[in-house]
């Protein structure tokens, strides 16, 4: 089989109170397939078996050594999934409220999805 790029997203995440990573990796992940209907992965392709789809995940954040690729991998719907970390994002001093989280960091995560499937 061979593996061809069907979509790229990009997504946006933050954490506001805390600057925990991997909150604002899952919410940049999220707000990227958010914005994705894959409607032609069935009705173009007839996929009918979610295995063919592949996806890649991409993040930038800062500290990314910090992130829990798992707990980011869980936003993926269906699909294979593999994730690669680099550094990039946003830090910056925000408002303590221990009430939303630890801290008054503010965390900025970017996200690319790119979704492949094998095609016969």
């Amino acid at each position: 089989m061979t593996k061809k790029r069907f979509v790229v997203e990009l997504g946006y995440g933050a954490d506001l109170h805390g600057g925990d990573v991997t909150k604002a990796a899952q919410r940049a992940v999220k707000d990227a397939i958010s914005r994705n209907c894959l409607c032609g992965l069935f009705d173009i392709l007839d996929m009918k078996n979610l295995d063919r789809m592949h996806v890649e995940v991409k993040i930038g954040c800062p500290k990314p050594e910090e992130v829990d690729a798992a707990e980011v991998l869980k936003v993926i719907p269906f699909g294979s999934r593999a994730l690669e970390v680099v550094s990039g994002g946003l830090s910056v001093k925000g408002l303590a409220l221990p009430a939303l989280g630890e801290g008054d960091g503010i965390c900025v995560a970017l996200a690319a999805i790119t979704v492949y499937v094998d095609i016969d």
